[in-house]
């Protein structure tokens, strides 16, 4: 064991055993959390709109504070880009990070002093959680790379500006940055194919230990470094490389074709983390789902998702969910968002302790004829189906084709790119399709009843979904290919690129 990991083995066990302790407590934690909120918003512009001193409850709270998406926030946002302090939350935040959003264009996420700790204090404690829970520490010893976008910053009156992955860069601590990869100067490269040759060129003679990224973009990473090296896995490059962090996006469709790049399995340890807040990470490799991060300046809300665009939907706090129902997840938290709906749908697995899974996004559905699919259902659809008949899959979207040009009934399409086509695809095809039957009842009446033909595999050639990323101007960074859309928008786009 070197030196970092044995220093931190006793930090690691630590902050493990806090988990432990507040994830067993998780309705209490939250009940704090709400509190403490109210307290450090009550003297803010928002809080004085809305009565935050009129509030002694989670029920007054919602009486008094609606729901809103970024748009509700686009006045109050304003003022902040405006130089006005205490707006949202006491002061200025110390950062905004930008995200595009498919609706409200550029937006503008504060990130304060107060919320900074829940987003890199959350990504340390799942990697030091990993540490105490299997005794691997090994990766702290060797070099680190973070596949993320630019950390270069602009100015918006004062207050740094960039993307949440290129912020947290300038949090890492100093006993880190030295095991950290890319380069500054690397990271910076704003073109990500320009970019990751150089990153190629950083890496393939270091000892890494430990890569984090979202699947699709590690994926193109294996294989620039294979073509580089000549090397046959990932592996025989990278013999001490022991975990992979990704976050995001479901990893199960991508682990066959990582893997097989690798060369061997690779622990894994999953996270959620979105410019609103660090909101999940995987506590336990042996469970299913990710525990909630419930005592670290979030309260969080869960609205039925069938409810969201109501205009008085059903609000619940932590005590109230159930297991298996679709919520839209809603947070507050110390940057100032309040009763903030993030836009995605999640599922309760656990509730000792709180664990739960992404199961999609509230705008990523097909409900082209009341089926409602969400994401969470086509995914699960097409691993069943590929591991039991051993397809790689390396990509893949659905959307509704509602009056084919070969006539007949509509039917769902899904554009899937294999590492190679399945010789048999209508059996394959037939596979997904029963696999869907028993994920989503309505699905299932729309095919007995006749309205829907059964689903359509359209193969489309390599690197169509990164060519379609790329005229998206979304190639590499924290971007990913939407799974599902209820118009022909993508399917357009990839068509197209045939």
């Amino acid at each position: 064991m070197g030196f970092k990991s044995t220093i931190i083995k006793p930090v690691a066990k630590h902050i493990a055993k806090g988990i432990k302790r507040w994830s067993a407590n998780a309705v209490t934690a939250q009940d704090q959390v709400f509190k403490t909120l109210l307290k450090g918003g009550a003297q803010t512009q928002f809080g004085k709109d809305h009565h935050f001193e009129k509030i002694d409850s989670y029920q007054t709270f919602k009486e008094n504070v609606p729901l809103r998406d970024y748009e509700g926030f686009r006045s109050y946002i304003d003022q902040i880009k405006e130089g006005q302090s205490d707006i949202l939350w006491k002061g200025k935040p110390k950062y905004f990070a930008k995200t595009s959003g498919t609706t409200s264009g550029v937006k503008y996420i504060p990130l304060t002093k107060d919320s900074m700790p829940n987003h890199f204090g959350t990504a340390r404690n799942a990697l030091f959680n990993y540490y105490a829970q299997t005794g691997k520490g090994k990766w702290l010893d060797g070099k680190m790379i973070f596949l993320s976008g630019s950390p270069e910053l602009e100015d918006t009156n004062g207050i740094p500006t960039g993307r949440l992955s290129g912020i947290v860069n300038h949090e890492v601590p100093s006993w880190l940055r030295t095991n950290q990869l890319p380069s500054y100067t690397t990271n910076c490269i704003e073109e990500w194919e320009e970019k990751l040759d150089r990153i190629v060129e950083e890496t393939y003679n270091q000892d890494m230990r430990l890569i984090s990224g979202i699947p699709p973009w590690v994926q193109m990473y294996y294989e620039r470094l294979l073509e580089k090296t000549g090397k046959q896995y990932i592996k025989d490059i990278f013999p001490n490389f022991s975990v992979f962090v990704y976050g995001g996006v479901n990893f199960e469709p991508y682990r066959a074709s990582l893997e097989a790049l690798v060369g061997k399995r690779i622990d894994t340890i999953e996270t959620y983390p979105a410019s609103e807040g660090f909101l999940a990470f995987q506590d336990d490799p042996t469970q299913k789902g990710l525990l909630l991060n419930v005592a670290s300046g979030i309260f969080f809300e869960f609205v039925p998702a069938g409810e969201i665009f109501k205009e008085q939907p059903t609000r619940l706090s932590l005590k109230d969910v159930e297991l298996g129902v679709n919520y839209a997840i809603i947070i507050n938290n110390n940057a100032g968002l309040w009763g903030y709906n993030i836009g995605d749908t999640i599922q309760f697995v656990s509730k000792d302790p709180y664990r739960i899974i992404v199961s999609g996004r509230i705008k990523h559905f097909i409900s082209a004829f009341g089926e409602h699919v969400i994401g969470k259902e086509v995914e699960s659809a097409l691993l069943a189906a590929a591991n039991k008949q051993g397809v790689k899959v390396v990509e893949f979207t659905v959307a509704p084709n509602i009056t084919p040009l070969e006539g007949g009934l509509p039917y769902h399409e899904w554009f899937i790119e294999f590492e190679e086509t399945p010789t048999a695809l209508d059996q394959f095809a037939a596979a997904i399709d029963q696999e869907m039957v028993q994920q989503n009842i309505y699905y299932e009446d729309l095919i007995v009843g006749g309205i829907l033909r059964t689903l359509k595999i359209t193969p489309v050639r390599k690197d169509s979904f990164r060519d379609y990323m790329k005229s998206q101007g979304k190639l590499g960074g924290q971007n990913k290919v939407p799974r599902l859309s209820n118009d022909r928008k993508i399917a357009g786009v990839l068509s197209d690129l045939q």
